[in-house]
């Protein structure tokens, strides 16, 4: 479980699938209303107390994303409490559960090169769309619709060869990072970029 605060009453919480299936659950569980999926989110904001001083006094509103393959991404929001009544603040968790399941995958890459030599293997399984991101010197490839005849887990490991997953959203690359390539980002690269011979 990693987390980040994004801002004075916002943090953003990344859950592994390994971290779920240590706990027992799957993606599936987390739509269910059970005793481990509150446990797992008092364990949440009891890190967030102790890492970021993230105090959830009052209501909050919880963002879940899916992401194929990589796990959940947790966005959850202090709610202002001016204007409820002070005998309902304690003890009070409002949860709004937002799911985003996403038929899409993002990796970040080190090395431009990385990206190049991905290109070339995608557009042989017919892959090529996808926008490439650039952040912190590194480069992201967001692959939002992915072909019905092209198999998930052997695009996740292709991808995997030459880049790591993230718990990086779209939504924070397009507002914080530098659009390189829109929509057709790998056709882009393999028509304007050869192959490194090493």
């Amino acid at each position: 479980m990693r987390l980040e605060r994004l801002n004075y009453d916002k943090i953003k919480i990344f859950l592994t699938l390994d971290d779920l299936m240590d706990r027992g659950l799957s993606r599936e569980d987390l739509w269910r209303d059970s005793l481990k999926v509150h446990q797992l989110f008092q364990d949440m904001m009891n890190e967030a107390s102790e890492e970021l001083g993230f105090e959830p006094n009052g209501p909050i509103a919880i963002e879940v994303f899916s992401l194929q393959a990589q796990g959940m991404v947790i966005i959850v929001t202090k709610s202002q409490i001016d204007t409820l009544d002070e005998e309902f603040i304690d003890d009070v968790i409002e949860m709004q559960v937002m799911l985003d399941e996403r038929n899409a995958v993002l990796y970040g890459f080190d090395q431009f090169e990385d990206v190049i030599r991905l290109g070339h293997v995608l557009s042989t399984i017919q892959v090529t769309g996808g926008t490439l991101f650039l952040y912190q010197g590194r480069y992201y490839l967001w692959i939002k619709d992915i072909p019905e005849l092209v198999n998930l887990d052997s695009l996740i490991a292709i991808l995997a060869e030459y880049g790591s997953s993230t718990p990086i959203t779209p939504e924070f690359l397009g507002e914080y990072g530098q659009n390189i390539m829109d929509d057709n980002a790998v056709e882009t690269i393999t028509t304007h970029f050869n192959l490194f011979k090493n």
